[in-house]
């Protein structure tokens, strides 16, 4: 599965029953730079609240759960029980990482995605409260690049993730950019070691 990432392609399944997977590798790849992340004044405010708690790599199995649950406008999931056993084993090994959103004891929201290198590739996110997914991902960001990382890898451009300043490169491009990062390792140990990142502190890394 690691040298899958580290040459540009991932998995996918058709459908959560769905007991095989396939290789993806997108003509055009979504990425977020890390150097441009666009953050509005409105999500900027939630941040800064810290109407969060934000835990990282708490919950592995819970956030995965959640990000393969059905929702209205999403019947089907491309996360199957390969994908979350796979991804499980490389949790435990270190290389797969979450960013949580906690509030009053509950999971309300959050991220998961593998670590390579310098890339950090996003597999999926949930929430089940207003702007937990969006926060979790701009700690994301701060954590990212106050750990040296050279790539943020969304797999593909959607319309909610224009918000952040995603964009589209062509395939060519993109291995480009994966080689460089992947020679230029990033630090999730030292992103992720020191206390709890609050809102505030998390702004000033964007």
């Amino acid at each position: 599965m690691l040298r899958a990432y580290a040459a540009g392609i991932f998995p996918m399944a058709e459908s959560a029953d769905d007991p095989g997977l396939f290789w993806v590798e997108p003509e055009l790849r979504g990425i977020i730079p890390l150097d441009s992340f666009h953050l509005s004044s409105r999500l900027a405010r939630t941040v800064r609240s810290d109407r969060f708690e934000i835990r990282i790599d708490t919950a592995f199995d819970a956030v995965i759960a959640a990000c393969a649950e059905a929702k209205p406008d999403r019947t089907e999931t491309w996360i199957n029980r390969r994908i979350r056993e796979i991804f499980g084993e490389l949790f435990a090994l270190g290389h797969v990482h979450t960013v949580e959103c906690w509030r009053e004891g509950r999971l309300v929201g959050g991220l998961y995605g593998l670590s390579l290198g310098g890339a950090f590739f996003g597999e999926s996110m949930f929430h089940r409260e207003t702007d937990a997914s969006k926060v979790a991902l701009v700690h994301l960001v701060a954590r990212l690049r106050r750990g040296g990382y050279r790539l943020l890898d969304t797999q593909f451009q959607t319309g909610h993730l224009a918000q952040f300043g995603t964009i589209e490169i062509p395939r060519e491009s993109y291995r480009g950019l994966l080689d460089e990062a992947l020679r230029h390792p990033g630090d999730w140990r030292t992103a992720s070691t020191a206390k709890p990142i609050c809102g505030r502190e998390a702004l000033t890394w964007i």
